[in-house]
């Protein structure tokens, strides 16, 4: 008998897919082929390969359902996952026996049918079968099964990643990207790392008043050593739930990369932390596009300016349909308000992105400067300024979490923190 994982069908027993904003965990790279009796079915496991997180996966697809399966096996290796539909009950079981017969230990099966029942799916589990996908299927129904065969349940979850880009340069993008993430770790108590992917020029080290000696460039160029020991020492600790994989900002050698050059790393980071902020440079290339693309969630920062309205677009519009599958891009609109300068009101942003922003940052030079030159977060400048506030509610959207509550002060508490400082 060969051991497969088991998933609970019953979970979605109308055949419909939960909102597109769950978390589902890329899958590793494997091997699938499917056998489809529809071309419905065809089309929506097609779909589910172009998803990007099937990215790594190598799927192949044929016609002809369980039969077809069989045949193809009896001479060839099976490969990792298996997804056979099927029309019927008892060609399902006496199938599922017969493709036992040429299976290779270690491949699991995932079975899309039209028949809604417990006793089924206790039989399909006594035989070993991973899933039971209800018809029909959508896209998500098949990336969510596939990924969901390499997530135990009993493991720790795979970390979410934010990534958080300027529409244009100097728009501050950074100086939001530091802040969200202390405000994730400290305001909502979720363990987080900030990776500064602008190895020439980055500020993390600065904004969080950090000198590491080691850092993001050494994991990159480095690709062999990359594992989960490696990464943590690379790591900077700057407060109980936040963490820093810093650039190092010099330029003694260039940083050309291919595509896939930061994958182990986000790969190795998404094991050990719950959140990763990734704090990406204003540029196009091959790999700031395959990080933003393969991204759980994305914020894009921008200046109320013509030039920020249109790239805004633009990376707005190729995120979505690089992403069809995810959540949408969200944007905020940073240094608002700037004396005597003409902008574009949110309102005209809203209407031609066709989404609203989700914060609209007021221009601070004073609160933001002082910050910036004394290496500390606004939280610690003003802890109830209204910016601290804006932090915070996008931390909430990009995580999808409330606030942690906090303890209400007691008018003692000035008091007492003077005795235990004596």
């Amino acid at each position: 008998m060969i051991n497969y994982a088991r998933q609970n069908p019953e979970e979605q027993p109308d055949g419909t897919s939960p909102p597109a904003e769950d978390h589902i965990a890329p899958a590793p790279r494997v091997s699938v082929q499917a056998f489809c009796e529809t071309v419905e079915t065809a089309a929506a496991v097609q779909s589910a390969g172009e998803d990007r997180r099937l990215g790594k996966a190598h799927l192949k697809i044929q016609m002809g359902g369980m039969a077809a399966a069989i045949e193809a096996y009896r001479t060839a290796p099976t490969p990792n996952v298996i997804i056979l539909e099927t029309e019927g009950r008892t060609d399902i079981l006496t199938g599922l026996d017969q493709l036992a017969t040429v299976c290779d230990a270690g491949t699991r099966v995932i079975v899309i049918g039209r028949v809604n029942d417990v006793m089924l799916y206790r039989e399909l589990v006594r035989r070993g079968v991973s899933d039971y996908v209800l018809a029909p299927v959508n896209t998500l129904d098949v990336v969510r099964s596939i990924c969901g065969l390499f997530s135990a349940p009993e493991a720790k979850a795979v970390g979410r990643i934010i990534a958080i880009v300027g529409a244009k340069g100097g728009v501050g993008a950074s100086t939001i990207a530091h802040n969200v993430a202390w405000a994730i770790a400290r305001d909502l108590a979720l363990d987080s790392v900030v990776a500064d992917l602008d190895l020439a020029f980055g500020t993390a080290g600065l904004d969080y008043n950090q000198d590491p000696v080691q850092g993001i460039a050494d994991a990159v160029f480095s690709p062999d050593r990359v594992d989960t020991a490696f990464i943590d020492r690379l790591l900077s600790k700057c407060t109980d739930h936040l963490s820093l994989l810093a650039a190092p900002a010099t330029l003694d050698r260039v940083y050309d990369f291919g595509a896939e050059a930061f994958d182990s790393i986000f790969d190795t980071l998404r094991t050990t932390m719950p959140c990763i902020v990734l704090d990406v440079p204003h540029q196009w290339s091959g790999w700031t596009k395959r990080a933003l693309v393969s991204a759980d969630d994305i914020l894009i920062v921008a200046a109320p300016d013509l030039a920020n309205l249109r790239n805004t677009k633009n990376i707005f519009d190729l995120l979505k349909a690089s992403r069809p599958n995810d959540r949408m891009p969200l944007y905020c609109l940073n240094q608002v308000g700037v004396p005597k300068r003409p902008e574009i009101n949110a309102s005209e942003f809203a209407k031609a992105i066709e989404s609203e922003p989700i914060a609209s940052i007021p221009f601070e030079p004073q609160m933001f400067g002082s910050a910036a030159n004394n290496g500390q977060m606004i939280a610690e400048i003003s802890a109830n300024h209204r910016t601290t506030e804006m932090f915070l509610q996008i931390a909430q959207r990009l995580t999808g979490r409330g606030e942690t509550k906090k303890p209400r002060a007691s008018f003692l508490s000035p008091l007492i923190e003077k005795l235990r400082a004596r």
